[in-house]
C-alpha cells in the first residue's frame, strides 16, 4: 500500500503511470467513439447498437450450449469410468448392423443383450458424439440415442442387468475395417441422428461468432474514429505551443483579440447591456499574417478546445457534402459545449450566392444556419471563427454571410518597424548561432510587402545557409536567403557561354536601372548618401531565374508609399520601358528581343488603370471599368486604347532620350556586369563614380541640371 503521509512527489515515478496512461487511453477512445456516433444516422447508430446487442446475446447463447453439452459430455465419460481398465477398445464386426427400431431403452428391456457398444467422438472441447451398436439374438442394432436417453441410459445402467456389458471405444481407437463400417453405418443411419446431437456444434459457432463480432466492431470504430480523428480533431489547450506574446508588432489586432476574450469571459455583464449575439468572428487579411496562430492563441488564453479545418474540404464536388461536413462539424462542437471552431481558407463561402454549383449554395446555406442569431444557451458557447483572404475592394461579399459575424478583424502586412522586430523574435530564438550587432536595415527595406510567414520562412532559410556554409548568421545571410525566397533559385549555367545573350541582357537590365537612378539623382540633389539609401535597386544580376523564365534581373526593394501618384506611376512606366528602349538604342528596332514582355504587360495594366480606372488623361474623371458586371473585365473602348497608346509612346519617347545620354556610361556598366556577373547597388554606383572620374569621360546632362560631372571624383 501507498503511504498516506507520502506526497504524490515522493511516490517514485512510475508507480502509477501504466495505470494513469491507460485510464487516460481508456477515456480518449470512449470520446472518441461518442464523438463518431455523434455525427452518424439514425441508421448507423442502430446497426452499431443492433451489433453490440448481438455480442452478449450470442456470447450468452455459446456458454448455455456449451454448458449443456459439457453436462452430457461428463455423464458419458462417467459411464466409461465405471468399466474397468480391462475394457474392450472393439466392437464385434462379424455380425450384421441393422437400424433399431423404438428407443434403445425399450430395446434393452425386451430383448436379451449380450453386448452394448458404445462409439463415441468428441466434437469440441467439452462435446461428444455417440452411436450404440447393441448386440442381442445374432445381430447389432443401431441406435443414437438423444440427450434424454443417454441420461436415462447412464441412471440406469447402475442397477440393470445389462449395465455389466456396456463398452465404451472410442472412435479414434478403431481399426481401419471397423471405420470403414462406421462410415458406411453413418451414410445408412446418419438421418436418425437427434437433432441435439445434429446441432451440437452450433455452441462453437456462437462463440466464434461473438468473438467475431466483437473484434469486427472495435476495428470498425477504430478505423472510423481513427479517419474522424484527422479530420475533425479538436486540440486542447494543453497541446497549443506559445501564446500571445510570439505575435510581435501586432498590437491593433491583439487589442481586438483581447475584447473577443473580455466579451467572452462576460458574456453575462454584456447580455445586460443587450449584447448577447452569438460570438461570430471574421479574420480577413493577406495569406501569413497570422491568422491561425491567432485562433490557436484565443483558445489556449480562453482555455478551450479548437477544431481546425479547412474550408477548401466543404468543396466536395457534390451536393450536400459540404453542408453535411458542417453538420458533422456543428454536432462534435455542441458535444463539448464550450470551444472554438476554426474554418480556414474560408473565401468562397463569402461570395455572393445563386452560382451556377448547387452544391456551394448548400454549403453557404448551411453555414448561414449555423451562424444564425437565433440559438440555443448551448450553441451560444461555441465561437466561430471564419477566416479568408477575400479582397472586399475588389469582389463582392454576400451581405447576408457579413451580417453574421459581430465582429471583423483585418489583418494586414507588418510596417517597417514591426518587421524589424519579428525579424528580432526570430534571430533571438537562434541567439547563440546569430552575429552581434547586425544592421537589418536593408533587410527590412528589402522585404517591404511581406507576411510574418516570409520573414519567418527568410530566417529558416538563412539559418540553412549559415550551416551549410559552416558560419554564424549575419546580415549578408539573411540578404541570401531574402533573395532565395523572394527570387527563387538562379543560376548562370543558363548564359554562361552565350555572350550575345549575356550582353543584350545587360544592357536590357541596366536600362532599367539607369531611369530609377536618373530619378533618384534628381530627387537627391546630387547627394550620393541619400541616391544610395532610396535608390529602391538592390542587385542587378545575369543569373536565369527558373521561376519567371527571366535570363537576368534587378532585385529592388517595394515602394514603401502607401498612395502613388500620377508622377509615381510615369516613373514606373519609364523605368519599364527603360529595359526595352536600352536595346533599340544599341541594337536597332530589329534587334529588340521578346525579354520585355513582362514589362510591357505591366505597362499595359498600369497605364489602363491610369486611364479607364483613375479617369488620368481624360476630360473627366471616370471610371468605366466599374460598369463591367460581377467584378469581371472587358476590352478597352476606342477612346480608351486611343488615350494609352498615346500616352505608351510620350512616355516611351522621353525614356529613350533620357537613357540617349547614358549610352557611353552603360557601355561601361555592361563590361563590368558581363564581367562579375552581378553587382549590388553600392558596386554600381561605385562604377558611376569611377566611370565620372575618367578623363575621357563625357559629361552627363541629367534634367534640372547644368551639363557637368555627376559628382567631383
Amino acid at each position: 500500500m501507498t503511504d498516506p503521509t507520502k506526497s504524490p512527489a515522493d511516490i517514485p515515478p512510475g508507480d502509477d503511470a501504466p495505470a494513469a496512461s491507460l485510464l487516460a487511453w481508456f477515456k480518449a477512445s470512449i470520446a472518441r467513439v461518442r464523438d463518431w456516433l455523434s455525427v452518424q444516422s439514425l441508421g448507423m447508430r442502430l446497426t452499431v447498437l443492433a451489433v453490440v446487442l448481438m455480442i452478449p446475446a450470442s456470447a450468452l447463447y455459446a456458454w448455455s450450449t456449451l454448458q449443456r453439452q459439457e453436462k452430457l459430455s461428463l455423464e458419458v465419460k462417467a459411464m466409461a469410468a465405471g468399466q474397468g481398465s480391462e475394457a474392450a477398445w472393439a466392437y464385434n464386426t462379424t455380425l450384421p448392423v441393422v437400424f433399431g427400431s423404438g428407443s434403445v431403452l425399450s430395446f434393452l428391456e425386451a430383448h436379451p443383450v449380450a453386448r452394448i457398444t458404445i462409439i463415441y467422438r468428441p466434437i469440441l472441447w467439452t462435446v461428444s458424439e455417440r452411436f450404440v451398436l447393441v448386440e442381442s439374438e445374432g445381430r447389432q442394432y443401431a441406435y443414437y440415442p438423444s440427450d434424454m436417453e443417454t441420461k436415462i441410459l447412464a441412471d440406469k445402467a447402475v442397477t440393470a442387468p445389462w449395465g455389466g456389458k456396456l463398452t465404451f471405444v472410442p472412435q479414434a481407437a478403431l481399426d481401419d475395417a471397423s471405420k470403414d463400417m462406421l462410415e458406411r453405418l453413418e451414410q445408412r443411419f446418419g438421418d436418425a441422428r437427434p437433432q441435439a446431437e445434429q446441432g451440437a456444434w452450433k455452441g462453437g459457432a456462437s462463440a466464434l461468432v461473438s468473438a467475431t463480432l466483437t473484434l469486427g466492431l472495435i476495428a470498425f470504430l477504430w478505423y472510423q474514429t481513427g479517419g474522424q480523428r484527422k479530420a475533425l480533431k479538436f486540440i486542447s489547450p494543453a497541446q497549443i505551443s506559445g501564446d500571445l506574446s510570439d505575435l510581435v508588432g501586432m498590437d491593433d489586432i491583439k487589442a481586438e483579440v483581447a475584447q473577443i476574450r473580455d466579451q467572452y469571459e462576460r458574456r453575462l455583464e454584456y447580455a445586460a447591456y443587450g449584447v448577447n449575439k452569438p460570438f461570430n468572428v471574421m479574420f480577413s487579411g493577406p495569406a501569413g499574417t497570422g491568422k491561425t496562430k491567432l485562433a490557436s492563441y484565443l483558445a489556449k488564453e480562453l482555455n478551450l478546445p479548437i477544431l481546425f479545418h479547412s474550408a477548401a474540404n466543404l468543396e466536395t464536388g457534390y451536393v450536400a457534402g459540404g453542408s453535411n461536413t458542417l453538420s458533422r462539424i456543428l454536432a462534435l462542437a455542441k458535444r463539448r459545449k464550450r470551444c472554438i471552431v476554426f474554418l480556414d481558407e474560408a473565401q468562397d463561402l463569402f461570395m455572393k450566392r445563386g452560382g451556377n454549383r448547387k452544391y456551394d449554395d448548400d454549403t453557404q446555406n448551411m453555414l448561414l444556419a449555423i451562424l444564425d442569431g437565433v440559438r440555443t444557451k448551448t450553441d451560444a458557447e461555441i465561437i466561430w471563427i471564419v477566416a479568408s483572404n477575400f479582397n472586399s475592394a475588389n469582389l463582392q461579399m454576400d451581405e447576408a454571410m457579413l451580417r453574421r459575424f459581430q465582429m471583423k478583424v483585418d489583418f494586414r502586412m507588418p510596417n517597417q518597424q514591426e518587421r524589424l522586430a519579428i525579424t528580432g523574435h526570430y534571430l533571438r530564438q537562434r541567439a547563440n548561432k546569430v552575429l552581434p550587432d547586425m544592421d537589418l536595415r536593408h533587410f527590412v527595406e528589402l522585404t517591404e510587402g511581406c507576411s510574418p510567414a516570409d520573414l519567418e520562412t527568410m530566417v529558416n532559410q538563412a539559418g540553412i545557409i549559415a550551416v551549410q556554409a559552416g558560419q554564424m548568421i549575419g546580415a549578408h545571410t539573411l540578404m541570401q536567403a531574402a533573395e532565395r525566397v523572394l527570387v527563387g533559385n538562379v543560376n548562370d549555367n543558363t548564359t554562361k557561354e552565350r555572350e550575345r545573350d549575356r550582353r543584350i541582357i545587360a544592357v536590357h537590365e541596366w536600362g532599367h536601372f539607369l531611369m530609377d537612378f536618373q530619378h533618384q539623382h534628381k530627387l537627391a540633389g546630387g547627394n550620393w548618401d541619400t541616391l544610395l539609401a532610396n535608390m529602391t535597386t538592390i542587385k542587378i544580376s545575369l543569373k536565369a531565374n527558373p521561376r519567371n523564365n527571366a535570363l537576368g534581373f534587378v532585385l529592388h526593394k517595394q515602394d514603401n508609399n502607401l498612395l502613388q501618384t500620377k508622377g509615381d506611376m510615369e516613373h514606373e512606366v519609364r523605368v519599364l520601358l527603360g529595359g526595352m528602349a536600352n536595346e533599340e538604342l544599341f541594337f536597332g528596332e530589329d534587334g529588340t528581343t521578346g525579354g520585355a514582355h513582362n514589362d510591357i504587360t505591366r505597362v499595359t495594366r498600369l497605364l489602363h488603370h491610369a486611364v479607364a480606372e483613375m479617369g488620368m488623361y481624360r476630360k473627366t474623371r471616370l471610371n468605366y471599368a466599374a460598369l463591367v458586371k460581377d467584378g469581371g473585365s472587358a476590352p478597352p473602348d476606342e477612346e480608351t486604347r486611343s488615350i494609352m497608346e498615346a500616352q505608351s509612346e510620350r512616355l516611351y519617347s522621353e525614356t529613350k532620350a533620357t537613357l540617349a545620354q547614358y549610352t557611353a556610361l552603360t557601355e561601361h556598366l555592361t563590361v563590368c556586369l558581363m564581367r562579375a556577373g552581378e553587382m549590388t547597388l553600392s558596386e554600381a554606383l561605385g562604377e558611376i563614380r569611377r566611370f565620372e572620374s575618367l578623363p575621357a569621360a563625357p559629361a552627363l546632362t541629367l534634367p534640372g541640371m547644368s551639363p557637368s560631372r555627376l559628382m567631383p571624383a
